[in-house]
Formats: structure tokens, C-alpha cells, sequence
């Protein structure tokens, strides 16, 4: 790496309010390593932080500290396959949640509070939805599972039907991703390949993420990221069967909304989601943010739900 580049990863590597977490460690899921993270007093009452797909606990670096200086202990995790956690032979939604649960059984003090950014907030719904009892409020930021078009009892292998040449489609993709690898690059190269797919933030945040997000090896830096993450797989789980029981949620629900589309974003809006809202549900819609409304308005996102946790 040239002298410049290096100046300019140590410059990335701090940004304003970005905090890094106060205490790390690890937690066994089913025999897959899961690295925890933790801002705030390890005394103070938890609340649950999931991060969304091909994220990873660091892109709360300033967002979580708002919390933590609030009072709160904010637990977040790697998601298997993402940041420092492991890699797996096989991504299913039921191991994400599954995962969860782990995380949660390991944080000391039940029910707790949870906070869920797009996919970790559709984790979250099923969770809640599974098992009421182990959490108390729920506040999902642009995170909630809208109907599927998939017709009931559909069985799918990404979007195409299950056929036999559709899985064998599929089981050659598991094969070759053995060898698989992310392409290498600089920090900032890295950065800007991540801007295609959230143009609204800035690039010096998203070299500060990259910084945290990538290994760095002799041929140059590399998402975490497992390459295998996105690659389709098939089973019987569908967004619907969540939207649909989201009359009976049983916890009280903040539902916060961005208003600008964005190619890494979430495509359920609030005026789709409310039909099947609970009457006391509390949906925010904020003015000129895209799909991290808690990286690009992090004050407001976090003011907003300390209200809603403290009511």
C-alpha cells in the first residue's frame, strides 16, 4: 500500500461522532462463532441492535453510542457470513434467527428491548412473533416484510420455481463458491464500490465502514463479507406470512420509514405496511432520508426511539 493510501485509511478510520464499541466477545450459535459487540455501561439495561443484509454491527459506530450515552447497554452482532463473524456451510432465515435468539440468551437480563435496521428488523418480527415473551418493544428502522409475491405454498429457489434443473442450478453455485473470493482493492476503491449501493451516504463514512468491514491481505483489501451471501437458496419461509400476522403483534411497535428510494434499500413503504399495523402501532416517516435513515440522521433516529423505549 503507498504511503497515501495509508495516510488516507488512518484519516477513514475516525469519523465524526463514530465510536467504536466499549467491550467485544464471542458466542457459540450452533456451532457457528458470532462476534458481539457492546456500547454502554455493562450494567445498564440492554436493548438488542440487528443490523440488515450485508452490513455488519460496526455500521452502528454512530448511531449505537447515541443510545449508550442515553443509559442504555446496546448489544449488537455480526450476523453469520458478515464482519468478524463465521463463515457457514449454508444461509437459511431460520438460522438468522435462530442466531439471534443466541445472541439474545446471552445478554443477562429478559425481556428485553429490541432495534432492527431492514433485514434485522424483519428477523426481529419473526422473532417477536415466534416467542412474545422474550421481548418487551420492538422499533424496526425501515425493516419490515411485506407481502411476497410468491403464491401460498410456493417453494422457490431464489426466484425461480423448484425444478430439478433450478436446484442443480443451485448446488452447482454452492460448489463453485468454495472458491470464490471477493474482489481486492484499496479502502477508498472499496468505498466507492459500496457507494453504488448507498449513494446518499458520504464516502468518507463509507471508507471509515470499509476500514472496519475488510481484511486486508497481500493482493489488497476485502469485504468480510462471505462471497457466498446473496446466492439463493430454498425453503418454506415467506415475508407474508409476517406481514399478515402483524394485526396480532403482541409487543408495542415504533416503525420508522425514510422517504427516498435507493438501490440497497427496502421496498415495503408505510402507506403499504398500514392495513395491517396494530392500532397502537407508532409509524414515523422521515423527510429526506434514503434506506440508513440511523447513519444519515442519526440524532433524530435515536431521540425518536429513547421516546418510544421510555414510554
Amino acid at each position: 500500500m503507498q504511503d497515501s493510501e495509508a495516510t488516507a485509511c488512518r484519516e477513514a478510520w475516525t469519523y465524526p461522532g463514530a465510536r467504536a464499541p466499549d467491550r467485544q466477545r464471542r458466542i457459540d450459535a450452533g456451532g457457528v462463532s458470532l462476534a458481539v459487540h457492546e456500547w454502554g455501561e455493562p450494567d445498564a439495561p440492554p436493548v438488542l441492535l440487528v443490523h440488515g443484509a450485508l452490513d455488519f454491527a460496526r455500521t452502528f459506530d454512530t448511531f449505537a453510542p447515541l443510545l449508550a450515552d442515553a443509559g442504555l447497554r446496546v448489544v449488537s452482532y455480526d450476523q453469520r457470513g458478515h464482519g468478524d463473524s463465521d463463515h457457514a456451510d449454508l444461509y437459511s432465515w431460520l438460522a438468522d434467527v435462530r442466531d439471534l435468539l443466541a445472541v439474545a440468551d446471552s445478554i443477562d437480563r429478559a425481556p428485553l428491548p429490541a432495534i432492527g435496521h431492514s433485514k434485522g428488523g424483519a428477523l426481529l418480527v419473526h422473532a417477536v412473533q415466534a416467542l412474545p415473551h422474550r421481548f418487551t418493544r420492538f422499533a424496526a428502522i425501515d425493516g419490515l416484510p411485506f407481502r411476497s409475491p410468491a403464491k401460498d405454498g410456493a417453494v422457490r429457489v431464489g426466484k425461480s420455481p423448484l425444478t430439478l434443473p433450478a436446484v442443480a442450478r443451485w448446488l452447482d453455485s454452492r460448489r463453485e463458491g468454495s472458491a470464490r473470493e471477493r474482489r481486492p482493492g484499496t479502502l477508498r476503491e472499496l468505498a466507492t464500490r459500496r457507494a453504488r449501493m448507498n449513494p446518499r451516504l458520504d464516502h468518507e463514512w463509507l471508507c471509515y465502514i470499509a476500514s472496519h468491514g475488510a481484511r486486508r491481505d497481500a493482493d489488497g483489501w476485502r469485504w468480510k463479507l462471505d462471497p457466498m451471501i446473496g446466492v439463493g437458496g430454498f425453503g418454506p419461509m415467506r415475508a407474508h406470512w409476517m406481514t399478515d400476522r402483524l394485526p396480532g403483534f403482541p409487543i408495542p411497535m415504533l416503525a420508522i420509514f425514510g422517504s427516498e428510494k435507493e438501490p440497497m434499500g427496502w421496498d415495503a413503504t408505510a402507506d403499504d405496511l398500514m392495513p395491517y399495523f396494530p392500532p397502537d402501532t407508532e409509524v414515523h416517516r422521515m423527510r429526506d432520508v434514503g434506506h440508513f435513515i440511523h447513519i444519515e440522521q442519526p440524532r433524530e433516529t435515536a431521540q425518536r426511539i429513547l421516546e418510544f423505549l421510555r414510554a
